[in-house]
């Protein structure tokens, strides 16, 4: 199916990564464990992003975005091996809470949004959305987080932060960033070791779709 062409709204942030908001987009997003990471890596990202907030403003906005990319992607590759190591408690490593992220995620599909391909790996989540009507991404997000977090806790005996705050949102820009994003989130638990094949792992958008001989 053709991307739609967002119209774009700006950078917003809802921690050290930048985040573009657009009307009609699709986005790749990965939200992950409050423990994902170890507290060195984040307060090294979060001093990062101060100091790259003090050199954006010191440019025009066309270098100011390009910045921003290219910081944003190498933030990103370093979080995706670190969490693809499986750090932290790893709740979601537990089928039943594993299954419980994937019910909720799968619940206001087709109303809400669309998922073009999901996963639920041991401490994180990819999703590839696109919100429907006036649900905005940062709802949805809110939405997920705070109901699993709720029936993680309550499973786990536990209080506290189950999820981080921060969020990485990427906005798929045409039809071949969309595939691959898509192939990137199928296919995260092969490169994580953890099976043979993408529709192998249960907790996953390629685990539903129809298997071929």
């Amino acid at each position: 199916m053709p991307v739609p062409k967002p119209h774009l709204s700006g950078f917003h942030s809802r921690g050290f990564l930048p985040h573009l908001k657009a009307e009609g987009g699709i986005y790749f997003t990965t939200f992950r464990l409050a423990d994902s990471l170890p507290r060195q890596t984040v307060a090294r990202l979060a001093e990062r992003h101060a100091d790259r907030g003090h050199r954006a403003r010191a440019v025009n906005q066309t270098t100011s975005s390009n910045v921003i990319a290219v910081a944003q992607a190498q933030e990103v590759a370093e979080i995706e091996v670190l969490l693809d190591r499986g750090s932290g408690a790893a709740w979601l490593r537990t089928p039943e809470l594993a299954e419980v992220v994937t019910q909720t995620l799968r619940h206001f599909e087709g109303e809400r949004y669309h998922l073009h391909a999901w996963v639920v790996m041991p401490n994180h989540v990819h999703a590839v959305v696109e919100p429907s009507g006036q649900h905005t991404l940062g709802a949805i997000l809110h939405s997920w987080k705070s109901y699993t977090a709720q029936a993680a806790n309550r499973q786990l005996g536990r209080q506290g932060a189950f999820w981080q705050r921060e969020s990485y949102d990427h906005l798929v820009r045409d039809a071949k960033d969309l595939a691959g994003c898509c192939e990137y989130t199928e296919h995260n638990p092969v490169k994580a070791n953890l099976c043979h094949a993408a529709h192998d792992w249960p907790w996953s958008s390629a685990y539903l779709r129809p298997k071929t001989l």
